[in-house]
């Protein structure tokens, strides 16, 4: 069998669509939910603690930065090796606020994920309750009681 056609065959089949058509659709909501997130949920909650843009909470934590530095001026200056330049340097933010945003985005899409498996497995456990119980096979000793049965009943007429 040649490999394309072995791939067209494993690309047909119906669980792979289906999965492809899953992580489609779970791509588009996954878009809605950052959009009710981003525009819905954190406008009001940046109003509450005094800042309108959720995303900007932030923490300049350039000292950090400029502690190291100074040790290593001093330490350079002692040692006597020469000149250290001082380069004005960018602040460095710690984005606190973008982090705890996406936090709330994937509560939200794990609790409503959660609730798609939950009515599924509702779904399917009353698909299985009306379904009839299947009819189990006689037992090999059933069967041989049933053959004896038929000869007696035989033997009789």
């Amino acid at each position: 069998m040649s490999f394309f056609k072995e791939f067209r065959e494993f690309a047909l089949k119906g669980n792979v669509m289906d999965m492809a058509v899953g992580v489609i659709i779970g791509g588009a909501f996954g878009k809605i939910v950052s959009s009710l997130v981003n525009d819905i949920l954190m406008p009001p909650i940046g109003a509450l603690i005094g800042n309108t843009d959720f995303s900007s909470l932030r923490l300049d934590i350039s000292k950090v930065r400029d502690l190291s530095s100074k040790a290593t001026h001093v330490v350079t200056d002692a040692i006597g090796s020469g000149t250290a330049e001082s380069v004005p340097a960018e602040p460095i933010w710690w984005n606190y606020g973008a982090f705890i945003q996406q936090c709330v985005d994937f509560a939200i899409l794990a609790f409503c994920v959660f609730l798609m498996v939950k009515m599924m497995n509702k779904l399917m456990k009353k698909k299985q309750e009306a379904a009839p119980a299947p009819v189990p096979e006689p037992s090999k000793e059933e069967l041989l009681l049933t053959e004896i049965r038929d000869l007696l009943r035989e033997q009789k007429k």
